[in-house]
């Protein structure tokens, strides 16, 4: 199994409530994972994680409509913080982008809402898409409560039986013209809608 080099946090976010805050920094310390915490004056937090070996990850925590945000990046080479950081964004249903790298190639995740949704790996200049998340009960949920098609259909249907019905009364052939070009349009669209 190939050996993982360090694990890169790129474009992380976090969203946490101040009890999911406290949360968060239990998670690290029941690890023995040793942290400082910095408030500065307008309510945002800089914390610092520092595990046994000197390795450290600074985040930086703004405050924002009763929510603490986190977003910002870190490089790790020790699988403790790492693992524990890919636990908070999945537990914390947080969105990042993180690349694993390891001797020669690089694998790429895309977490989205704590999920991962797409794995890359990146050898070179070539990139494989090794896993992408379909949500294809959600796709197949709005494209049936997708009938907007459906509804213009009928509307058209509806507005073609009219001006026959109009049409068929009138004796004015000027009007009959003009009703005539008017379905003529309505008889196109109705074609586009219905291939």
């Amino acid at each position: 199994m190939a050996q993982r080099l360090a694990t890169e946090y790129v474009k992380t976010c976090l969203q946490l409530t101040e009890a999911e805050m406290f949360k968060f920094f239990q998670m690290f310390v029941d690890h023995q994972v040793t942290l400082q915490v910095k408030v500065l004056e307008n309510g945002n937090q800089e914390v610092v994680f520092q595990d046994g070996e000197g390795q450290e990850i600074v985040l930086s925590f703004e405050q924002k409509s009763g929510l603490y945000e986190c977003t910002g990046s870190c490089r790790l080479s020790n699988t403790l913080l790492a693992n524990l950081m890919r636990k908070a964004v999945s537990e914390f249903k947080g969105s990042a982008i993180v690349n694993r790298i390891y001797t020669g190639y690089t694998m790429v995740y895309y977490y989205e809402h704590g999920t991962v949704v797409k794995i890359v790996e990146q050898k070179g200049s070539v990139t494989s898409v090794i896993y992408e998340y379909k949500d294809t009960i959600g796709q197949l949920e709005q494209l049936f409560k997708k009938n907007e098609v459906e509804r213009e259909i009928e509307g058209i249907y509806n507005e073609i039986n009219h001006l026959l019905d109009l049409r068929n009364a009138m004796q004015d052939r000027l009007i009959e013209q003009q009703i005539d070009a008017r379905l003529e349009k309505l008889t196109h669209r109705l074609f586009l809608l219905e291939a």
